[in-house]
């Protein structure tokens, strides 16, 4: 099991902020953004576009609130914040490979782009929580 190392101030703001942005993003599967979300479903997922929109709404708003409200398992959250976001990238390519426009995303070059920001939001899970040094020390 993986320890919890200490966090500095600025890797707590980094976790609210991304707490934050998962809470709304959440929000948006729900309600405002949910057909720009449904784009993104990828064709060979087995399920309804609109209940993965659902079901990634509901586990996107729990990891949000879970960053922003638990402190005592923040490592694993942000192994499985990183996870989710490994697991909807297929989505990003989906838009990309298919020229779909959503999110304003509606050039290729702006779609391209989005996926390297994958990444970003991986790293920045991992540092936010501690748990890419908890990760470090396991070595």
């Amino acid at each position: 099991m993986l320890n919890q190392p200490h966090t500095t101030t600025w890797q707590n703001v980094a976790r609210g902020l991304l707490g934050t942005f998962m809470v709304v993003a959440g929000t948006g599967h729900l309600t405002f953004a949910r057909q720009d979300f449904q784009a993104q479903v990828p064709d060979f997922v087995p399920l309804n576009k609109d209940t993965v929109v659902l079901l990634s709404g509901v586990v996107e708003i729990g990891l949000g609130l879970a960053l922003l409200l638990v402190q005592r398992h923040r490592v694993a959250m942000g192994l499985g914040l990183a996870a989710f976001y490994a697991a909807v990238f297929p989505g990003n390519v989906h838009q990309y490979t298919h020229h779909i426009s959503a999110f304003g995303l509606d050039t290729g070059a702006k779609r391209l782009g989005r996926l390297f920001f994958q990444p970003v939001l991986m790293a920045w899970a991992l540092w936010s929580t501690g748990a890419w040094q908890a990760l470090q020390q396991k070595k």
